[in-house]
């Protein structure tokens, strides 16, 4: 078993907009790297062995912070946690999106679903544990991932059946969600507000 947080990476100024980054390479703003030592400080309560990151700017950032502040190694990057392709609807205002295709489950010419989000996120979760074990120690058992809204949103609605919270609730900026991962396992443990 290993403990992952998953940690959604500091603000933008896209975040700040409304505006649907997807895959789009956006760094944070100085609100951001306010919000990824916030994130720092509360993962300090703990123990973590390895830190984790999407390879988008905004998220290795983050993670970057994170790691500076813990003491940890240089994050490892990881293409499958990265955010959802949004495709067509990539850059638009969240209300224009909204108004065009009507909720976060539309068919959007180019965008990946939230399915293969999920899909695509659960196997590299998988992949840091077996990787993190092998790199740190056998015994690594707490790891850092830091990633974005799209993918977290997807793994707790996988992990709760469904149940909370809503698909396009907003997950605030450097907040910390815990899961259990075991083989062919993933179970949230907590969400962990923002303070």
């Amino acid at each position: 078993m290993t403990l992952l947080t998953l940690v959604r990476h500091g603000q933008t100024d896209w975040n700040l907009a409304r505006r649907i980054q997807g895959s789009t390479d956006i760094p944070l703003n100085d609100t951001g790297r306010a919000d990824a030592l916030m994130a720092a400080g509360r993962l300090s309560r703990d123990t973590h062995h390895a830190i984790y990151a999407s390879p988008l700017l905004r998220a290795r950032e983050t993670a970057e912070i994170i790691a500076d502040e813990l003491g940890l190694e240089a994050p490892a990057l990881v293409h499958d946690v990265r955010e959802r392709e949004f495709g067509e609807g990539e850059g638009l205002l969240v209300q224009e999106y909204i108004d065009a295709y009507g909720d976060w489950h539309a068919v959007v010419p180019g965008a990946e679903t939230l399915d293969e989000v999920c899909i695509r996120a659960m196997s590299a979760l998988h992949r840091i544990a077996r990787d993190a074990r092998r790199r740190s120690a056998p015994t690594a058992e707490s790891i850092i991932v830091v990633t974005h809204g799209g993918v977290i949103r997807s793994l707790i609605d996988h992990a709760s059946g469904g149940t909370l919270p809503k698909i396009g609730s907003v997950l605030g900026n450097g907040s910390l969600h815990r899961f259990e991962v075991s083989p062919g396992s993933l179970r949230l443990l907590e969400d962990v507000p923002v303070l």
